[in-house]
């Protein structure tokens, strides 16, 4: 059984359509990206998935005792408050410490436990959230925009981190992401959505695919293309893909 699946899914916001017949599966350990333009659903899809928007119309089932971690786009904490790293990865409640080091060594944020959280960089935070993430141990980790404020060293970095997290650890991983040669080198799937699910499939498939190129338009998979080499030739893969097609609409 896959741990999400939509099925023919609506949802409103207000009285205005936000998604439209959306199907949608996520398995144990892959890597999926959607990328779609402002305004398209992807924090809606994010949020129906996570269970904090519930569809209008159509099924969402999840696997039984399903784990979620989630990774949100951006989280604010006032700067004047003292607030160790320690002490925010123990709200609401407080973990073993060996846990939390752990935690943060598997996010790349290794020895930042008594760092003020006001004083981190914005990888370095964006990891510690990513930690607070893996304290749940999700069978499923949900990031929103996750390298938002980072360059793209830096957020090509933090993408090789959860790539090297599903493979040590088996964790599926759904994020929204609009850095789309970088994500997209580092996903075995790519959802393309505006409002409905209008191409899916491996990278290649989804980069080629005109309703793709329609949105983004045909210079990203130049810079995919050299992404990959260079990574690839860098970083082993530590999973197959698990879909080398893809499906596009032509309405």
């Amino acid at each position: 059984m896959s741990l999400v699946t939509l099925q023919a899914v609506d949802v409103h916001h207000g009285g205005v359509k936000a998604l439209s017949g959306v199907d949608f599966t996520i398995d144990r350990g892959e890597i999926v990206t959607v990328v779609g333009p402002n305004g398209s659903g992807k924090t809606t899809l994010l949020r129906t998935v996570i269970g904090a928007q519930k569809p209008s119309a159509g099924r969402l089932l999840r696997a039984p005792g399903l784990r979620i971690g989630y990774v949100p786009q951006s989280l604010a904490i006032d700067a004047t408050l003292p607030l160790t790293v320690s002490r925010f990865l123990g709200l609401p409640r407080r973990h073993p410490a060996a846990a939390m080091r752990a935690a943060l060594q598997r996010a790349g944020a290794e020895g930042l436990e008594m760092r003020q959280m006001s004083a981190l960089s914005g990888g370095q935070f964006q990891r510690v959230l990513l930690a607070r993430a893996l304290l749940k141990k999700p069978d499923l980790l949900i990031l929103d925009e996750p390298t938002t404020g980072l360059d793209q060293p830096g957020s090509a970095a933090l993408y090789r981190q959860i790539e090297a997290l599903r493979g040590d650890l088996g964790t599926a991983v759904l994020m929204v992401s609009h850095e789309l040669h970088v994500v997209m080198s580092a996903s075995d799937r790519v959802v393309c959505l505006n409002g409905h699910v209008c191409c899916h499939g491996a990278p290649e498939i989804v980069a080629s695919a005109p309703e793709y190129r329609a949105l983004f338009g045909s210079g990203t998979r130049g810079a995919l293309a050299l992404y990959r080499h260079d990574h690839d030739h860098h970083h082993h893969r530590h999973a197959p893909r698990s879909e080398e097609h893809g499906e596009c609409d032509h309405a």
